[in-house]
């Protein structure tokens, strides 16, 4: 965790992250987004249908909805999605007529907020405890081709987490993140998993965080939220 805590505290605008993992005993997902515009800033999370969204604290500065209001978690059975974008209900819908993470998101693409080109990160945790990651970007900053990453982890390793997230660090325009996705060593309750990586986050640029906690013997779930508009 000391790690984790070390990289996050080092990178002051990674965006929006996706980190899934393992202890003894849960399966984790945490999601947290950032912001450096007023509009992007001006967001907390609500559960929602077993999952969560996003909304506006105050609806008189609500400027573009476009790509910040979206259900980042969403939950078909006994499998859990996450993402930071509409892209969520992309695959959602594919899965639940039988089709794969990855045929859904190979219908989707990067956001259309050029120069950033923001990537499109997703996860999902299945009901074996396997899970996968993805991340969408454009090649290079080049916006004429879409490069499309899955990563698959079918044989989770106990108290290990992995971190993907859109910006390799702050910047104009930002970069996109680089790479397979960051190993951690994760442990601990959630109240303390979340403290840590609530904290760690940038002061000035970080919005909110979920982060759940899956029970690998009966599947019961925890979940925690923090907003920073309260």
């Amino acid at each position: 965790m000391k790690a984790l805590k070390t990289y996050l505290e080092n990178n002051s605008y990674p965006g929006r992250g996706i980190l899934i993992g393992k202890t003894e005993t849960d399966m984790v997902i945490a999601y947290f987004i950032m912001g450096r515009s007023t509009n992007s800033r001006n967001r907390i999370f609500f559960e929602c249908d077993g999952g969560i969204r996003t909304k506006a604290f105050d609806e008189t500065k609500l400027s573009d909805p476009s790509l910040i209001i979206y259900a980042p978690v969403r939950v078909l059975g006994e499998t859990t999605i996450v993402t930071n974008g509409d892209q969520t209900d992309t695959i959602y819908e594919y899965m639940q007529v039988g089709r794969s993470f990855e045929d859904a998101l190979r219908t989707r693409k990067f956001e259309p907020d050029g120069p950033n080109w923001t990537p499109r990160i997703s996860g999902v945790v299945y009901p074996d405890n396997t899970f996968k990651l993805s991340i969408l970007k454009s090649d290079g900053g080049n916006d004429a081709q879409c490069v499309r990453n899955f990563f698959e982890y079918a044989e989770p390793l106990t108290n290990q987490g992995r971190l993907i997230h859109t910006y390799k660090q702050d910047g104009t325009p930002i970069p996109s993140f680089e790479g397979e996705p960051k190993v951690f060593e994760i442990g601990g309750n959630i109240d303390s998993f979340t403290e840590t990586v609530w904290n760690a986050l940038n002061p000035d640029n970080k919005v909110s965080l979920f982060v759940r906690y899956i029970s690998l013997a009966d599947k019961s779930v925890q979940t925690r939220i923090v907003n920073k508009n309260v």
